[in-house]
């Protein structure tokens, strides 16, 4: 006989403080991705997620994250890296480039911004002038990129496992 149960909707874990990092999406193609992210965010104690463009979260998918998660809509996405990098926070794009260092192997700050690109054209190059680090994930086959969703999901937990407490 197994000692595991089955437990729906465990309560969360507690962080010691907040988690200062905050996620910055360019304008998504899907709103569904978007939701998705939030979601993520979400469940990793992310308390801001910065979106561009005509985004929209859709309740079935993002679901319970609207009392925890203040999601900000800004026309584009310059100038707010502009202004959180002014603040002092670093600011980490996830995106496949020349020079990007592996996730596994990068540092994190803890008051971090990751920089999300779009589902199809990725960062674009004003966006990565503005980074001070850009951050991809491995791939072993085609079609050669994640999802935008599931690569921004594998990038929070890799912050959470750094900062585990928040």
């Amino acid at each position: 006989m197994s000692d595991f149960q089955h437990q729906r909707h465990k309560a969360p874990t507690l962080l010691e403080r907040p988690r200062e990092l905050i996620v910055a999406c360019a304008p998504t193609r899907s709103n569904v991705n978007l939701s998705r992210i939030a979601r993520a965010a979400g469940c990793c104690g992310v308390q801001k997620l910065i979106c561009c463009g005509t985004a929209k979260l859709l309740d079935k998918i993002a679901r319970d994250v609207g009392g925890t998660l203040a999601v900000e809509v800004h026309r584009s996405l310059e100038p707010v890296l502009k202004k959180l990098r002014e603040e002092g926070r670093p600011l980490v794009g996830l995106e496949q480039t020349s020079g990007s260092t592996c996730l596994y192997d990068y540092p994190f700050a803890r008051n971090a911004v990751l920089v999300v690109g779009n589902e199809r054209q990725g960062l674009t190059d004003d966006v990565l002038r503005l980074l001070d680090a850009v951050v991809e994930i491995p791939v072993y086959g085609p079609p050669h990129s994640h999802n935008v969703a599931t690569a921004t999901v594998m990038a929070l937990y890799e912050y959470c496992r750094q900062y585990p407490q928040g």
